[in-house]
């Protein structure tokens, strides 16, 4: 968490502990609660400066749309994850995203900085 917008949400949000001690793995979400709202981490990588696989990114974002069904999340916000330092292609990440959310009624809003 020390290169992109990784960055602005450890200012924003700190935690860092809370999210260390959830020891989660590759593949995982981690999750912060902060003003009534879920702040969630996708553990997509083993170390900062691996690349994450499409695979380990589709297992985190099922882990965060389960979080979210279980704690009645309605609305996501997130920024093009894994499209910038990461060199994850959009069009494959968006599809993902589609995929995994589409039984659901959660309104996903994607932002670009």
């Amino acid at each position: 968490m020390g290169a992109g917008i990784a960055v602005l949400f450890k200012k924003k949000f700190g935690g860092m502990q809370d999210l260390i001690n959830q020891q989660k793995k590759s593949g995982e979400v981690a999750v912060l609660k902060r003003d009534g709202r879920y702040i969630y981490y996708l553990i997509t990588k083993k170390r900062a400066s691996h690349k994450p696989t499409y695979e380990n990114l589709q297992k985190s974002l099922e882990a965060m749309k389960s979080h979210c069904l279980k704690n009645g999340v309605t609305d996501l916000s997130m920024p093009r994850i894994g499209c910038g330092l990461d060199r994850l292609q959009w069009e494959n990440v968006s599809a993902m995203i589609e995929e995994v959310f589409e039984a659901t009624d959660i309104k996903i809003t994607v932002y670009t900085l």
